[in-house]
């Protein structure tokens, strides 16, 4: 009497890869993914292309790099549940440095904004409601979403074995490194409507863009399935930080200490 063998599935298929219970929730993700992109290259448009030859080199950089990332994030489930676990790995080990670019390179921009906040002290005609506490508040509030970002990133790595936390850890960085894009392209627009010189309000916007990443964020955590998970309530907690951007960058202790930190 002959024993057949039990067929072993090929590790290969997309049916194996995307193993119910595990991969098979996120086949659709890398598709989702290109809403929050667009997003991001719409709100940065006008701040970036508009004024493209005077940004600093580092600002180029950072674009470059966050922009990557994001097509990393697009990419990687694409390849995860579509039969391509060699390459998502292999593209991994290239992102984590992608994610390290994206980290160092908002650092480095932080300069800008003490260099910033100086001169609106000397040429306060330039930036009318614009006073120096908005741009130390955006200093602290970029380390607060660094930070996060980083964090989530850390997270990642460590749980890079538990495919649903390995993959959530990584999505949620999206929602935490939107803000300073989406929030300074409603900023402009908002400018733009009102009118500059009859601006009173410039925080505004920035909150309506605080409450439409959180919104994008929920969303697509109840789609997924992880409204509870920790993920969720770091890149949620690192966008509330923002309502505080205004008190904090008026902070004398802030903008005394905040210069001796962040130097050129």
């Amino acid at each position: 009497m002959k024993v057949q063998a039990a067929a072993v599935p090929d590790v290969h298929t997309p049916s194996a890869i995307a193993a119910p219970g595990r991969l098979a929730r996120y086949a659709d993700l890398h598709k989702w993914m290109i809403i929050p992109m667009i997003v991001m290259q719409v709100g940065i448009f006008t701040d970036y292309w508009g004024d493209f030859a005077e940004n600093a080199w580092a600002v180029h950089v950072h674009y470059v790099i966050a922009t990557l990332w994001y097509l990393f994030l697009i990419i990687q489930p694409y390849y995860a549940t579509h039969g391509a676990l060699p390459r998502h790995r292999t593209n991994g080990i290239i992102g984590m440095f992608l994610a390290g670019g994206v980290g160092l390179t908002a650092l480095s921009m932080l300069h800008r904004d003490m260099v910033t906040a100086e001169r609106t002290l000397q040429f306060p005609e330039r930036f009318g409601p614009i006073g120096p506490w908005f741009f130390y508040g955006v200093a602290v509030t970029e380390i607060v979403l660094i930070t996060a970002f980083i964090y989530a990133v850390l997270q990642g790595i460590l749980h890079r074995k538990e495919t649903e936390h390995h993959a959530w850890w990584l999505v949620s960085t999206v929602f935490i490194i939107m803000m300073p894009a989406l929030g300074r392209g409603l900023q402009l627009a908002w400018f733009r409507i009102v009118g500059f010189d009859s601006v009173t309000d410039v925080m505004a916007p920035i909150y309506v863009s605080v409450l439409i990443i959180i919104a994008l964020t929920f969303w697509a955590a109840h789609r997924y399935g992880r409204i509870r998970h920790p993920a969720t309530f770091v890149a949620v907690g690192a966008n509330l930080f923002t309502f505080f951007m205004a008190p904090v960058g008026r902070s004398q202790a802030v903008q005394t200490i905040l210069p001796m930190i962040i130097k050129g």
